[in-house]
C-alpha cells in the first residue's frame, strides 16, 4: 500500500507542467488567466529580469482598458503602468510623402524596383503604405505585391539568406492579423524566420478566437533561467489581443 502511496506522489510531482495544468477558460476570466500564467513564467527568472519585466507586462495588461486588473497587478508587483511616450511614426511619415508625389502605381513601382525611399526598411514601408491605402483593392494590391517580393516560403534556408523575406512574413502576418484575414496569416507566417512562434500563435488565435490553449504551452516554454525572449513574444502576441479584441466570428 505504502509503495503505491509514493509511486502515486512521484508520478504527480514528476508529471511535466503543462500536462498537469490546464489551459485557460475561454470567456471572461480567459484574461486574468492568461497574464497570471505570462508572470508565472517568469518565476525562474533572476530577480533582476524579473523587475526588467515588470513594466512590460504592466504596460500590456493596461492596453486591456481594465482599470481594475491593472491596479490588483500594480499592487502585487509593486510597479506602476509608464505611458507610453508618442514617437513620431516615422515609416508611415515617409510613406505619406512618396505618396504625395506619386499615385499607387508608382508608389509600387519604386517599391518594386528597390529605389529611394524603398531602399530602406522595404518591408515596413510598404506595411505602412498598405495601412494607407483608401480601399481594401488598393490594399490588397500591395500586399500582394509584398508576396511577390519575397518570393516563397523556403523552410530550409538560413535566416541571413534572405533576411528581408524574413522581414515581409513578419509585416504580411502582422497586417493580416489586423485585418482577420486568416488566409494571408497563414500563408505570410511561412515567411518567418520562426513560423512557429509564440507571439504568431497568439496573432492567429486573435483571428481564430481562441487563445485559452495557448497557456499551457505558456507555462510548458517556461525552462530557460536566462532567457525571456518566451515571455517577451507571449506579451506581444497577447497584446494584440488586449488591445483589438478578438476578431468577428
Amino acid at each position: 500500500m505504502m509503495r503505491v502511496f509514493f509511486l502515486s506522489v512521484f508520478v504527480v510531482f514528476t508529471t511535466p507542467v503543462a500536462a498537469a495544468m490546464p489551459g485557460c477558460a475561454a470567456g471572461q476570466e480567459e484574461k486574468g488567466c492568461m497574464m497570471q500564467t505570462i508572470w508565472e513564467a517568469t518565476a525562474g527568472f533572476p530577480a533582476d529580469k524579473r523587475d526588467r519585466l515588470k513594466t512590460l507586462f504592466l504596460n500590456t495588461l493596461a492596453l486591456s482598458g481594465d482599470k481594475a486588473l491593472l491596479a490588483e497587478w500594480e499592487g502585487r508587483l509593486g510597479g506602476e503602468a509608464a505611458p507610453q511616450p508618442h514617437y513620431p511614426d516615422y515609416v508611415r511619415e515617409r510613406a505619406e510623402a512618396e505618396l504625395q508625389e506619386a499615385d499607387w502605381n508608382r508608389f509600387l513601382q519604386r517599391a518594386q524596383a528597390g529605389l529611394p525611399p524603398f531602399n530602406i526598411g522595404r518591408p515596413e514601408l510598404m506595411a505602412a503604405g498598405a495601412r494607407l491605402a483608401p480601399d481594401a483593392v488598393t490594399r490588397r494590391r500591395v500586399t500582394d505585391a509584398m508576396f511577390a517580393l519575397a518570393g516563397p516560403a523556403q523552410p530550409a534556408a538560413r535566416p541571413l539568406e534572405n533576411f528581408e523575406r524574413g522581414d515581409f512574413g513578419h509585416v504580411l502576418s502582422e497586417l493580416a492579423m489586423e485585418t482577420c484575414d486568416l488566409a494571408m496569416f497563414d500563408r505570410a507566417v511561412q515567411l518567418t524566420v520562426e513560423p512557429d512562434g509564440l507571439r504568431y500563435a497568439f496573432w492567429r488565435a486573435r483571428i481564430t478566437g481562441d487563445a485559452a490553449a495557448l497557456a499551457a504551452r505558456v507555462r510548458a516554454g517556461a525552462s530557460q533561467p536566462q532567457d525571456t525572449r518566451h515571455v517577451r513574444e507571449a506579451l506581444e502576441g497577447y497584446g494584440a489581443i488586449l488591445q483589438r479584441g478578438y476578431c468577428p466570428a
